[in-house]
């Protein structure tokens, strides 16, 4: 209490030191001034002269010599009073742009204007606003800042109102036109503003027709400002980010994160993709209201394609990237593109395979990498990457060589799974989709289950009898076409030969039976046109037929001195 009777004896001797009307030490002070725990022992006469709201106070007092008043709820708190008591006194002082709005509010509670008395500390005070304070965009955000701790007055003299409708103007006027460099610097002096001012200037600005680009621009520095250890590395390398660990540090957080969610422009092309994902990490890490997640996982997912596998990570990993995170705002918000698309095949009225367009193809690309990435992680369960996994149609996938990379890292991150449990990872990748190079390395992998492995080995023994160019490229002998007739052909001769030899077979032991020792002779007779007619079958199965000594035409040379028999007869 004597500190601040010393503090107090001081400030009254420096009013008196500086004052011009230098009131006489032998009158003694006769009223003490309360703000809060500061006291002032000031006169009676010299308040009376600017202040209304004292002189009511002493005529009103029931006290026949109010000695003591208590003036603790003035806007600006002791600071302000002080500097009113100077302009009362005749002292000096400086008004500022830090400082206008507090003395406005202090000058209108104590009733210092005009109407009672001429030029008083109101009219000096709007006077520097509309001069000074209220001419440029900095000036006025910072009595804006001010602001914050004198509500409601400040509010109810339009202060608040009238400097967000200047900042408003002059920042839509220095997107369109720069004045200075970096040309968004005045985003950064908006950011000094806390939610409630700042929402107003945002309204201000839709007011004015700012774009959705400007707005999104003036958003993304506010959130890097009040949420920095958050959201400010969204550059595609967030797992390397740090986070506060300290819970009071957080305290208000998540309020403040989703005031900002919904100040987002409706055209979600005009935010940056890592920035939604960061506000969406930051919402996971915040743990905020389920709308407020599934607004943003909305957003993320309408532009998917033009995700990048490293947003998608920033999703999933935690910030110091050594765990994973998150990963059902992933799956949610790859089912919600799907989805989509769908929505949109049904009203073209056309088939959703054939709607599986670039974008489709590059979310089943970014997809793939994607589980490649996550792979490596010994948590991720066979359930969560085969989730993921199936969620991209199968028909925007073309080749899974990508696909097959991420189940080779999934396998080696898990050693010890059986063979039924690489089964039914392997069950999200078609073999037959691998390119030619993937085969060759999938036919050599000792990781991949046996069932696999033989579906590759079939296709290639496939791919080679076909020759197909696009896969082996190596050269064309014949087409698949010719391919098959010449196999087809090659089927019907061998079972015609097959047939004629069982006939003469079958027609022998018939002879031999019933003929007896004459049987020989016919076996002599005949055996040329068996001879013959095998040798015509197998001259057109034989490989050195377009050689250079061809010998298919060559007639069996048999000497028959004995008139041929047309036919024998089994029965």
């Amino acid at each position: 209490m004597a500190a601040a009777s010393i503090k107090n004896n001081n400030r009254l001797s420096l009013v008196m030191e500086r004052t011009g009307r230098r009131v006489s030490q032998e009158i003694p002070t006769d009223v003490v001034i309360e703000v809060g725990e500061v006291n002032f022992n000031l006169h009676k006469f010299m308040l009376v002269e600017k202040s209304n709201y004292i002189r009511k106070l002493i005529i009103d007092s029931k006290e026949p010599d109010l000695s003591r008043i208590n003036l603790s709820d003035i806007p600006g708190g002791p600071e302000s009073f002080e500097k009113a008591a100077k302009f009362c006194y005749g002292v000096n002082f400086e008004i500022t742009v830090y400082n206008v709005a507090a003395l406005r509010c202090a000058a209108e509670y104590l009733q210092m204007t005009d109407e009672y008395s001429d030029v008083n500390l109101a009219s000096r005070t709007e006077e520097f606003l509309s001069q000074v304070a209220l001419t440029s965009l900095t000036a006025a955000v910072v009595v804006l800042k001010s602001c914050e701790d004198l509500l409601p007055m400040a509010e109810e003299i339009k202060i608040v109102q009238r400097c967000v409708d200047v900042a408003s103007t002059k920042a839509c006027n220095e997107a369109l036109f720069p004045s200075t460099s970096p040309t968004n610097w005045w985003t950064a002096e908006l950011s000094i503003l806390n939610i409630a001012f700042f929402e107003k200037i945002i309204a201000g600005m839709k007011s004015c027709g700012a774009k959705a680009s400007t707005i999104a621009s003036v958003i993304v520095t506010y959130a890097e400002t009040w949420l920095r250890d958050l959201v400010r590395d969204h550059s595609g390398t967030g797992k390397t980010s740090s986070y506060p660990s300290d819970p009071d540090a957080r305290f208000g957080q998540p309020d403040l994160l989703e005031s900002i969610v919904k100040l987002l422009p409706a055209d979600t092309a005009a935010l940056p993709i890592g920035f939604l994902c960061c506000l969406l990490r930051t919402a996971i890490f915040l743990r905020a209201s389920t709308s407020t997640k599934h607004e943003l996982e909305r957003r993320v997912a309408a532009v998917l394609e033009h995700v990048t596998v490293d947003d998608l990570l920033v999703l999933s990993f935690t910030y110091d990237g050594e765990r994973l995170f998150d990963l059902e705002s992933v799956r949610r918000i790859v089912a919600g593109f799907v989805e989509r698309g769908k929505r949109v095949a049904v009203f073209n009225a056309s088939d959703f395979s054939e709607m599986c367009s670039a974008g489709m193809v590059r979310v089943a690309k970014t997809m793939d990498a994607y589980l490649g990435e996550v792979a490596t992680c010994s948590e991720l369960s066979i359930s969560k990457f085969n989730g993921i996994a199936n969620l991209v149609p199968k028909e925007a996938r073309k080749i899974e060589d990508n696909l097959y990379r991420a189940i080779d890292i999934f396998f080696k991150a898990h050693p010890n799974l059986d063979e039924i449990e690489r089964e039914k990872v392997c069950s999200v990748m078609d073999p037959l989709k691998l390119s030619y190079e993937a085969r060759v390395h999938a036919s050599k992998n000792k990781r991949l289950p046996l069932q696999i492995v033989l579906h590759v080995l079939h296709y290639d023994q496939l791919k080679i009898r076909s020759d197909t160019k696009e896969d082996y490229k190596v050269k064309e002998v014949v087409t698949t076409e010719s391919q098959v007739k010449a196999d087809v052909s090659l089927i019907r001769e061998n079972e015609a030969l097959r047939e004629e030899l069982m006939k003469m077979k079958m027609m022998v032991s018939d002879v031999q039976k019933n003929q007896g020792s004459s049987s020989n002779k016919v076996i002599v007779v005949r055996r040329p046109t068996l001879f013959s007619s095998m040798s015509k079958t197998l001259g057109k199965l034989n490989p050195f037929k377009h050689a250079s000594k061809d010998t298919s035409n060559i007639e069996d040379i048999v000497d028959i001195t004995k008139p041929r028999r047309r036919r024998f007869s089994i029965s």
